[in-house]
């Protein structure tokens, strides 16, 4: 059974910083894209498919951001702890929302979702 298990997230004051992580089991992540996506307050029935791309990280390690993650949002991956992170600097209040990670070019696997809060 594939999981995964993301932590970080909190409250910040706007310009700071938080990383999430996202912990797989049940499968390897070595040959997988991944992402971070996020649902921003007041799309709670949003489909899954429909929220907010954030970052993509391919199996090599290079990454594709929005627009909006663009030069403070860093994704990165780490295949010996089958591990996913997202370093989010320079945060701003438009930057609250819940974040999920998840397997696979918006595959059926995603993480619980962490609470990003920034406040101004």
């Amino acid at each position: 059974q594939v999981q995964l298990m993301q932590s970080g997230g909190g409250s910040v004051p706007a310009g700071g910083s938080l990383r999430l992580s996202c912990v797989v089991s049940g499968t390897t992540i070595a040959n997988d894209v991944m992402g971070w996506y996020r649902q921003v307050p007041g799309k709670e029935r949003e489909r899954p498919e429909d929220r907010e791309m954030v970052a993509l990280i391919y199996s090599g390690g290079s990454a594709t951001y929005g627009n909006s993650a663009k030069g403070r949002f860093t994704a990165s991956r780490d295949h010996a702890k089958n591990t996913l992170y997202l370093q989010m600097n320079n945060l701003e209040p438009a930057d609250t929302a819940i974040y999920y990670c998840n397997l696979g070019l918006l595959g059926p696997n995603w993480g619980q979702g962490s609470q990003v809060t920034v406040f101004s």
